[in-house]
């Protein structure tokens, strides 16, 4: 144990009460002392289809007997066309163009340098200047720390940030919303009205290459825009001729029931970033999908016929065991009709958070939409994210896996989860928020 570093943990807690999983089945983990813990976040928005599942297992078996890997460069393979055109098949509009990487940090990279790309090849190269919004996450690359909105993640890093970025401000009205139950809020105000009046006019629009936004701030704390924000975006970009970027990395392949929340809102970007769930999390595996329209610029922008268009990949692009694992599961999921599971679950959680938690002390709002919700607590003076980060642990002990977003408990279980597995995840929070009183 001396010699992993772990990714977003504390270590020198983590040392002193270590959470070491050996095994999972189903909607649990088994520890490493062999106790069971029911996974309460789908391991961080990845599993949805629920663990070990045998199709998908034996999809990378198959695969690694029969082509266990090749170059991404200079050529390809067949499961990573398959996979493309599923997922392609999948997305709305003419989101028809797969650019795989490895995880939702690499398409959020990725997508900036398309977005670039294009308007270079289309003669305004000097479209530079990206637009994020306040809490979002758009990963953990300079990309993508650049457009992201959480304070933490940019202060050690600031000096290396991209320089031409500004953000959008934050969605949601703790005041005269702080409990929304399966519904979009309906503002008194236009929260975009600054982004028209301000931003824009700032920067000129000429000069704005791309706006990036999670449909719902998911990695913040599951926070849900106003209704008609999302298409009311859409058209303020069309008026500029600005890129829209949906980081759907959480979103997409069916936590708000349908296949992407750009589905859910009725709104095609022209960019579609993608990750976690499309392999059910077993093999990292992510992409941006774009429209014809951006493709087509590159492809026509004039080079000699053996020139690369787009001077940008990863070694393990399309992994064609990666790409396997994404086949299996996109049709085990359609197979189990498990999206639509995902909206009829989400309506027996978000009942449950509404019903066992408000009210409870300090608990000063939910939200809920699709099969996930947020419980936001009070904060301890002096010790910002104590209260969810004790609660969380507390439901690790009680045999319950939760994940702490700042002042916030969020849960998002696997779509497989049934009634009696909700009232368990809801009621270990209920009971440990009181004991955290």
């Amino acid at each position: 144990m001396d010699n992993q570093w772990l990714p977003f943990t504390p270590n020198r807690t983590f040392r002193q009460d270590p959470r070491v999983f050996v095994g999972a089945e189903g909607m649990h983990f088994t520890t490493h002392d062999g106790k069971k813990v029911i996974d309460g976040i789908s391991s961080l928005w990845c599993v949805g289809a629920g663990h070990n599942r045998k199709p998908i297992n034996e999809a990378i078996k198959n695969q690694l007997d029969t082509l266990d890997y090749a170059t991404a460069f200079q050529a390809s393979n067949d499961k990573a066309f398959k996979a493309a055109q599923m997922i392609a098949d999948m997305a709305p509009g003419d989101l028809n163009k797969v650019l795989f990487c490895n995880s939702g940090s690499e398409a959020a990279d990725t997508a900036l340098k398309v977005a670039l790309a294009y308007h270079r090849a289309r003669g305004e190269g000097h479209r530079t200047v990206f637009i994020g919004r306040e809490k979002g996450y758009h990963g953990v690359n300079f990309g993508g720390m650049s457009v992201g909105g959480l304070p933490a993640n940019r202060k050690a890093f600031g000096a290396q940030l991209l320089p031409r970025v500004d953000h959008m401000r934050f969605i949601h009205d703790p005041v005269n919303h702080p409990y929304i139950h399966h519904e979009e809020p309906v503002w008194a105000e236009d929260p975009l009205l600054e982004l028209e009046n301000r931003i824009l006019v700032l920067h000129d629009p000429s000069n704005v290459a791309a706006v990036i936004v999670e449909p719902i701030a998911g990695s913040a704390g599951w926070y849900i825009p106003p209704q008609g924000y999302v298409k009311r975006l859409r058209e303020i970009c069309d008026k500029h001729g600005i890129l829209l970027i949906f980081d759907e990395v959480i979103t997409g392949f069916g936590r708000l029931g349908v296949n992407f929340g750009a589905d859910f809102y009725g709104v095609v970007p022209d960019m579609l970033n993608f990750a976690k769930a499309v392999t059910n999390g077993v093999i990292p595996l992510g992409g941006v999908i774009c429209r014809d329209f951006i493709y087509d610029a590159m492809m026509n922008a004039n080079s000699p016929q053996h020139a690369i268009e787009f001077f940008h990949g990863y070694t393990y692009s399309g992994h064609p065991v990666a790409c396997a694992a994404a086949i299996a599961t996109l049709d085990l999921m359609k197979e189990e009709n498990l999206f639509a599971r995902a909206g009829q679950q989400g309506r027996v959680l978000g009942d449950a958070m509404h019903s066992a938690l408000k009210g409870l002390p300090n608990v000063i709002g939910i939200r809920t939409l699709g099969l996930a919700g947020a419980v936001e607590l009070a904060s301890i003076p002096g010790t910002p994210g104590k209260r969810a980060y004790d609660i969380f642990m507390d439901c690790f002990h009680k045999g319950v896996w939760v994940r702490p977003a700042g002042e916030n408990i969020v849960i998002c279980p696997p779509y497989i989860v049934e009634d009696a597995h909700i009232d368990q995840i809801v009621q270990t929070v209920a009971d440990s928020i009181r004991r955290h009183a």
